[in-house]
């Protein structure tokens, strides 16, 4: 009797090696139809999304120190001071993680007080071209300068972006990936993209004459 259990449980032992060469046989072919394609495509557009938020918090970060510099010359023009520190206080508010980027709602609120701020900004930036001693402050100048650059990352890393999820979404429906997405990642869902029209996207011009 002993014999017989003693057996019976080296039996599982036996079969180890004979499992592992059937799973590493089988992974190559996993892979090669496309098991790994949704989550490696889905980890992708994470990625760029959180360089798109990297870029709007620089945005973010230069905004203040450019409301008081262009206060220190133009105090009066407060309407239009008033619209950026609203605008970017909205902006602030509608924050999404990577994990959240499946509620278009939020995408969409998230998008649109980013277009706002956008608009206030060349809003602002037109109201300084009555300022000539302003527009010739150094420390105005270095933080045009750094806004331009930031608006053309955003602009980079939005386009980044929208091609990674482009790739994420399409393998969602198409073949081969979409057997997968029916058998094993039934609860991936597309992503969205950005949708406001692109001239409300577009960067607020601080170029000067």
């Amino acid at each position: 009797m002993t014999g017989q259990t003693s057996a019976a449980a080296t039996a599982p032992l036996k079969l180890r090696p004979l499992l592992t060469l059937v799973l590493l046989m089988f992974m190559p072919l996993l892979a090669a139809c496309g098991f790994n394609t949704i989550p490696t495509n889905e980890e992708k557009a994470k990625a760029a999304w959180s360089e798109v938020l990297n870029q709007y918090q620089r945005r973010t970060d230069l905004i203040p120190n450019l409301v008081e510099t262009v206060k220190g010359y133009a105090s009066h023009e407060q309407e239009t001071l008033t619209a950026v520190i609203e605008a970017r206080s909205k902006a602030t508010q509608t924050q999404i993680s990577p994990e959240m980027l499946n509620n278009p709602e939020m995408f969409k609120q998230f998008q649109e007080n980013q277009a706002n701020l956008s608009s206030a900004l060349s809003r602002l930036m037109v109201v300084v071209e009555k300022y000539p001693d302003l527009k010739a402050n150094q420390n105005f100048l270095a933080l045009q300068s750094q806004l331009e650059g930031t608006e053309n990352r955003i602009a980079v890393a939005r386009r980044d972006y929208i091609e990674a999820v482009r790739v994420y979404n399409t393998g969602l429906k198409t073949m081969p990936t979409m057997l997968w997405k029916t058998l094993w990642f039934w609860n991936n869902e597309p992503m969205p993209t950005f949708t406001i029209d692109p001239a409300s996207q577009a960067a607020p011009k601080v170029q000067f004459n």
